[in-house]
């Protein structure tokens, strides 16, 4: 229908007639002639319209437009337009279709609630920014597949409906209508017929693979997510690792300018004691200090716990008695009983709530202990060891937060690797951190059973500006030792082949070492974007709460469709929150 894109016209095309397609983005009246805006996917063009044929155009109106391409007049030339040194003269203008009145104005700089734009996510997809972000998705996927391509991989897509399996979350479940009372379960990752296809001997798997999991509600998590999902035969975890870089440089190079280098490795125990997280963001420094044994013989019952730690605020100390008092609802909305502090006086005294509750010889040393300065404040955190590095670590997030200390456009990365095998669960039992089929590290191979808690994994992420963009592992290729994981969790053998029966089978039939990783799509894409919620990077996504404010899913299903499926309830389930 048209012979050039709107945003493509430049000084040089001036003198030609071309036809145009796109929608009405701005329109300005000037005695006479009315002057457009059109928009189509590449940009905008001003056209150049007669009054009586333009009387009955609005906003967003799709229009085709024919004319001739002549240069602005001097001095009215638009230099934030890569076509604004022209215009087009109509001679003919075809309405394709009206635009009833908007939701939400497009073309401003203030975006509408996100409840508006994703209700009408088709509309907020016409503004340049979130248009911008989709078209940067496909180049990710572009960039990523030479990448892999180049590697030898082969690009292998796994089913999405299968059996449900444990891998760390709840599933999603589709009842099959031909075999009433059987489901299949949406896929939380593709990971058994990645180690399967490894068996098989393709050696070199990935996909871009669609994930779904029925988590609890949460801001930025999404019941469905894409991960670049890759495995590979007869390596160690240092080849995973370079796969893994090879792909985020490249993507950082192409699409950011920016040469990622070599990327560091923190083993998982040394993140939590530094930095208080597994996913440290090393932008800023505002490290943890241990002080345990500092306080081994404290009279104050609060650090009298099996680990106390410290996290300076610099300059923090002059804050007023109400932001202090905010700190400890910002600790209490996060589980905690609240956040100790003490504050140094420009002169080295130390004052706050905590200062009258600790020894002489306490007072005297904690400023250099913690490498407080004059004008600080030091937040505690008291307790077992991983609750409380979790508090402080997230008050060092915060802390950076309001001071400012992350430099706009760095970047950070960082693998993290030699997590914990085992986490203990509240009644006393053992679940996986990562999930069921990670090996342990080679020492730990023999002896994991011996001492669950501190038994390490062959497993790593990689961290992006403190975000958790990748998980991956060496995977158990030995029946024997994956029955030994089963039983240390707690499922006898009749349940792990109930569960598993068709994966471990195969582990019968020569299964070769291999290992591999999954890297969060969205995610990552949105660190490139530099937008805050991997909503904006997903087409039409949902709400934090699972809901659907385009199509209003989920919803509840009819009585033909339920008995249609087999499903017996005796009530229909209750309409979603729209939240």
């Amino acid at each position: 229908m048209r012979t050039h894109d709107a945003g493509t016209l430049r000084a040089a095309d001036a003198g030609t007639t071309v036809t145009l397609a796109g929608w009405i983005a701005r329109r300005r009246d000037h005695g006479g002639v009315v002057f457009l805006d059109l928009r189509d996917g590449s940009g905008y063009a001003q056209v150049v319209v007669r009054e009586e044929e333009a009387h009955a155009l609005r906003n967003e109106y799709c229009v085709l437009v024919t004319g001739a391409v002549q240069a602005r007049p001097a001095g009215n030339e638009n230099p934030d337009l890569p076509s604004g040194e022209i215009e087009v003269v109509a001679t003919t203008l075809e309405v394709l279709s009206s635009s009833a009145p908007l939701p939400f104005p497009i073309e401003t700089t203030q975006a509408a609630g996100d409840d508006v734009r994703y209700s009408y996510r088709y509309l907020d997809l016409r503004r340049q920014g979130p248009a911008s972000v989709l078209k940067l998705r496909s180049e990710v996927n572009r960039v990523a597949r030479g990448v892999m391509a180049a590697q030898g991989f082969t690009e292998v897509e796994t089913p999405s409906l299968t059996r449900s399996t444990p891998e760390g979350a709840r599933d999603f479940v589709v009842p099959v209508r031909l075999q009433p009372g059987s489901w299949y379960a949406l896929p939380q990752s593709p990971q058994l017929f990645k180690q399967l296809l490894m068996i098989g001997g393709l050696e070199r798997y990935y996909q871009i693979a669609r994930c779904f999991r029925d988590e609890d509600f949460r801001a930025d998590r999404q019941p469905e997510f894409t991960q670049l999902d890759f495995e590979m035969s007869f390596v160690d975890r240092d080849d995973v690792l370079d796969v893994a870089s090879s792909v985020v440089t490249a993507l950082w190079k192409e699409l950011a300018t920016h040469d990622v280098g070599e990327i560091p490795r923190m083993t998982y125990r040394e993140a939590m004691d530094r930095f208080g997280s597994d996913k440290p963001d090393l932008r800023f420094g505002l490290e943890l200090t241990e002080l345990t044994s500092f306080f081994a013989d404290t009279p104050f019952r609060v650090f009298q716990s099996p680990y106390v730690g410290a996290v300076v605020m610099p300059g923090g100390g002059s804050q007023p008695r109400r932001t202090f008092d905010a700190w400890q609802d910002w600790a209490r909305s996060r589980g905690a009983k609240g956040l100790a502090y003490v504050t140094v006086a420009e002169d080295g005294t130390l004052g706050g709530p905590v200062t009258k509750n600790i020894s002489d010889a306490e007072r005297a040393g904690l400023v250099e202990a913690v490498g407080a300065s004059p004008g600080d404040c030091v937040f505690f955190a008291a307790g077992p060891r991983r609750t409380s590095q979790e508090l402080l670590g997230a008050a060092r997030n915060e802390i950076a937060k309001r001071l400012e200390l992350i430099e706009p456009g760095s970047w950070s990365f960082l693998f993290v690797v030699d997590f914990p095998m085992f986490e203990e669960t509240e009644d006393g039992g053992w679940t996986f951190m990562h999930h069921p089929f990670t090996s342990p590290t080679p020492e730990w191979r023999e002896r994991f059973t011996e001492d669950k808690g501190a038994a390490l994994s062959d497993a790593y992420d990689l961290v992006i500006n403190g975000n958790e963009c990748m998980s991956g592992s060496v995977r158990i290729h030995d029946a024997a030792l994956q029955e030994r994981v089963f039983e240390t969790l707690g499922m006898s053998t009749e349940e792990a082949r109930d569960r598993f029966g068709f994966f471990l089978e195969a582990f019968a039939y020569g299964p070769p070492p291999h290992a591999g990783a999954a890297l969060g799509w969205d995610r990552l894409t949105a660190l490139l974007a530099g937008v805050d919620s991997i909503r904006e990077v997903i087409a039409f996504p949902k709400t934090g709460a699972g809901y659907d404010p385009l199509t209003g899913a989920p919803t509840p299903i009819s009585d033909a469709q339920r008995k249609e499926a087999g499903i017996d309830w005796t009530a229909p389930p209750p309409a979603p929150a729209e939240a």
